[in-house]
C-alpha cells in the first residue's frame, strides 16, 4: 500500500534522516576502526589487544547505558510535546568535546576514560535519532528509509579514507576532521519539525509483538556479533595475514577496502529496501542477507593474503550492509508501545553495544595477532544462525 494524507514523508526529509545518521555512524567508525587502534598501538605496542579490548568493554558499557537513558528521557520530552531533537543536538555537542579527550589522552587509563565519555556523548545522541524514524516514518516507508541508511557506511568510510590520506597529518587534525563531518552530517535534521505519525489502527496484541521482537532482538545481536569484531579489529586482521605490508600502507589500504565494500553494499540496500516496501514482505531479503554474510565471513576465515581476504570483507560488507538497516526498520515494526519508543530502541540498541562486550571476549578467546581464522568461523556459523532466527517472527512478514 503507498501511503499518503498527512503521514507520508517527503523524499527530502528521508534523504536529511539519513544524512543524520551517516553522521552518526561518521562520530564512531572512523575512530574505532582506525585512529583509536592505531593510537592504542602506539601507547601499549604488543600489549595493544589486552588495552583495546579493556577499552572497547568500558565503552560499550557506557554506551548501553546512556542509549537507554537518553531514548527514556526523550520519551519524556515527546510526552511533553518538546520533541527529541533537543537531545540529538545536546549530545552531539557533547560528543565534538569528547573528541578534544580523546586527543589529549596520552595513557592507557586516559584511554579508557576518553572513550567512556565519547561513548556516553555519543548514544545520548544517537538514541534519540533512531527513535525520530519510529515516530515519523510510516511503515509503508521504513524498509525503503532502511536501505537510505545504508549510506551511512560508505559516507562514514570516505570520511575515514579521507582521514587517512593525510598521511604524517597530526592526530588533532584528524580527530577534528571527523568532528566537522560529523557536524554538518547532523545540523540539518536539527532545522526540521517534529512530526509524529497517527497511532496505527488494528495493531496486533503487545504481547505477540514483544515475542516477535524477542527474536529480532536476538537475530541482530547474533549478527552484530561480527560486525562488533570487524569494526574493532579489521586493521590487525590484515596484519595477520599480509605481515609483510608496510605498517602505514596497510592502514590506508584498509580504510579504502571499508569505502568499496559500503559502496557496493548500497544500491543493494536500497533496491531491497524498496521492493520489500512494495511486497510487504521483509524476512526473506534479511534471510538472503544473513547468508551472504556468513558467506563472506567463512571465505575471510580460510585467506592467506589480501586479495582473498579483501573478497571475502566485500562480500560481508553487502550481506551486513542489507541486512542492519533493514531489519531495523523491521523492529521498529514491532515496538509495542508508541509511548515508549525511545527507550524500547535504546533496548534493542544492545544488539550493537552488547556484541562490543562480547566480540572483543570472543577475539580474546578465539584469535591471537596471528590468526583470526576459527574466530571468524565462529562468527560466520553465529551470522545465519541469526537470519535463521527470523523465521519465528510471526505478526509480520
Amino acid at each position: 500500500m503507498t501511503p499518503s494524507g498527512p503521514s507520508r514523508r517527503s523524499t527530502g526529509f528521508l534523504l536529511v534522516y539519513a544524512l543524520a545518521n551517516a553522521g552518526g555512524v561518521i562520530g564512531f567508525l572512523p575512530l574505532l576502526s582506525l585512529l583509536l587502534p592505531i593510537k592504542i598501538e602506539a601507547v601499549a605496542g604488543e600489549a595493544r589487544l589486552g588495552l583495546f579490548t579493556a577499552t572497547v568493554i568500558a565503552g560499550s558499557i557506557a554506551a548501553s547505558i546512556s542509549n537507554v537513558v537518553a531514548g527514556w528521557l526523550s520519551d519524556r520530552s515527546v510526552a511533553a510535546g518538546r520533541g527529541r531533537r533537543g537531545w540529538v543536538a545536546g549530545g552531539a555537542v557533547a560528543t565534538a568535546v569528547s573528541y578534544g579527550g580523546i586527543a589529549m589522552a596520552t595513557t592507557p587509563t586516559a584511554i579508557v576514560v576518553a572513550t567512556v565519555a565519547f561513548q556516553a556523548a555519543l548514544n545520548t545522541a544517537l538514541g534519540p535519532l533512531v527513535a525520530i524514524m519510529a515516530d515519523e516514518v510510516p511503515d509503508e516507508q521504513k524498509s525503503f528509509t532502511g536501505g537510505l541508511l545504508a549510506l551511512s557506511n560508505p559516507v562514514a568510510s570516505g570520511v575515514l579514507a579521507l582521514v587517512m590520506s593525510l598521511g604524517p597529518a597530526s592526530e588533532a587534525a584528524r580527530l577534528a576532521l571527523v568532528v566537522a563531518a560529523f557536524a554538518i552530517c547532523i545540523a540539518p535534521i536539527l532545522a526540521t519539525r517534529t512530526h509524529l505519525l497517527p497511532a496505527e489502527p488494528n495493531a496486533p496484541p503487545r504481547a505477540a509483538l514483544r515475542r516477535d521482537l524477542a527474536a529480532t532482538w536476538a537475530a541482530r545481536l547474533l549478527v552484530q556479533l561480527a560486525g562488533a569484531v570487524l569494526s574493532l579489529y579489521l586493521l590487525y586482521y590484515f596484519e595477520s595475514i599480509a605481515p609483510a605490508e608496510p605498517r602505514a600502507d596497510l592502514a590506508a589500504s584498509v580504510s579504502t577496502l571499508l569505502t568499496v565494500g559500503f559502496v557496493v553494499a548500497l544500491p543493494i540496500a536500497i533496491l531491497f529496501g524498496r521492493l520489500s516496501d512494495r511486497l510487504d514482505r521483509r524476512k526473506p531479503f534479511l534471510l538472503i542477507a544473513a547468508a551472504v554474510t556468513a558467506l563472506g565471513l567463512s571465505a575471510m576465515a580460510v585467506a592467506h593474503d589480501w586479495r582473498a581476504g579483501a573478497i571475502g570483507f566485500v562480500l560481508y560488507a553487502v550481506g551486513v550492509g542489507v541486512f542492519l538497516p533493514l531489519q531495523n526498520a523491521f523492529s521498529m515494526q514491532l515496538l509495542p508501545d508508541p509511548r515508549h519508543r525511545g527507550r524500547d530502541l535504546g533496548l534493542l540498541n544492545l544488539t550493537n553495544t552488547l556484541p562490543s562486550l562480547l566480540g572483543p571476549l570472543l577475539t580474546w578467546l578465539l584469535a591471537t595477532p596471528r590468526d583470526f581464522g576459527t574466530l571468524l568461523l565462529v562468527l560466520a556459523v553465529l551470522a545465519m544462525v541469526g537470519g535463521l532466527l527470523l523465521l519465528g517472527v510471526r505478526n509480520r512478514r
